[in-house]
């Protein structure tokens, strides 16, 4: 292993993924970070996009799910559709702090985009986020007049715990009947074992911690072997929609994200995984940091081109 250059000069600066020590995370820290973005200069530039609006998904609380909706043209002809889902350890993110990455979204793959903003934790523990993110899948796939969307090229993307979901609203769509045509988990949180080498060897000094992803975890509750927290023990993988797998080598979640998708592959998933070696949890997000970012985006893109197609 050894650190990617700009990994490593990001380390310098933002040692931990918090930031802060796990014993001063009381209601009213958490409170106050969600509302602070630090990284707002480093999440990309905000590419002005003639349709932006934001609606409630139909489902998930008695209110509906709020979710932001982007379209890279002015028609309303039906577009190949992403439903995206923002990381944050089921705990931090918004619409809003990944509004960047939806617009390039969007842009780099011709696509509306639906961008969840889903319940978060603890205020709202499992399986809230999982719900929301069910509840937006199902009302594209019911309503895609309502998007724009075509309905035959809906695709599912998300980065660490909306990786997570993403991969939870895979299965729940495939046992619904519907068929998603691709998913992209960027650095997915896949289980909560916690047990591997990579969580092991990446456990401190690597930016996400294994304790920090513990507290995570503990947030968001629920049970380990409930697929969906875990999507990694779903006994039957078969018949999911054909998927991209991004991991980091230098992060906990690495191995999983590769088991996963190796477990995809033995069930006959077409799937193709792609390690950027020498980076940490988070680059995806960050293109202002990270040169492993546009390079990551543009694989994803030419995975999802692929799939509209």
């Amino acid at each position: 292993m050894a650190l990617h250059p700009q990994a490593e000069a990001y380390l310098k600066l933002f040692p931990t993924d918090l930031g802060t020590p796990l014993s001063e995370l009381a209601p009213e820290k958490i409170a106050e970070m969600r509302a602070l973005d630090g990284f707002a200069e480093q999440r990309g530039p905000i590419v002005p996009l003639p349709v932006v609006r934001d609606e409630l998904v139909r489902g998930g609380t008695p209110v509906g799910v709020p979710v932001r909706v982007y379209r890279p043209v002015e028609d309303d002809r039906p577009l190949p559709a992403i439903v995206y889902f923002h990381g944050g350890g089921w705990v931090f993110g918004s619409v809003a702090r990944n509004d960047a990455l939806a617009r390039d979204l969007a842009v780099r793959n011709g696509a509306v985009v639906i961008s969840v903003d889903y319940r978060l934790a603890p205020e709202h523990p499992f399986p809230a986020a999982a719900d929301d993110g069910w509840a937006a899948v199902r009302d594209v796939f019911v309503r895609p007049e309502a998007y724009g969307a075509d309905p035959e090229r809906i695709a599912l993307v998300g980065d660490s715990a909306g990786g997570n979901i993403a991969a939870v609203a895979a299965w729940l769509a495939r046992d619904a009947g519907l068929r998603p045509v691709h998913q992209v988990l960027v650095y997915p949180v896949l289980d909560v074992a916690m047990d591997t080498p990579s969580y092991r060897t990446y456990a401190t000094g690597f930016g996400l911690g294994a304790d920090e992803m513990a507290w995570f975890a503990r947030q968001y509750g629920g049970d380990p072997a409930d697929p969906r927290l875990a999507p990694l023990r779903l006994a039957d993988k078969a018949g999911l929609a054909p998927a991209t797998v991004i991991v980091a080598e230098c992060d906990p979640l690495c191995d999983e994200g590769e088991a996963y998708a190796a477990r995809l592959a033995a069930a006959g998933v077409p799937v193709e995984v792609r390690r950027y070696e020498g980076a940490v949890h988070g680059f995806y997000g960050l293109p202002g940091f990270f040169d492993q970012a546009i390079e990551a985006r543009e694989y994803a893109a030419a995975r999802l081109k692929e799939a509209f197609r």
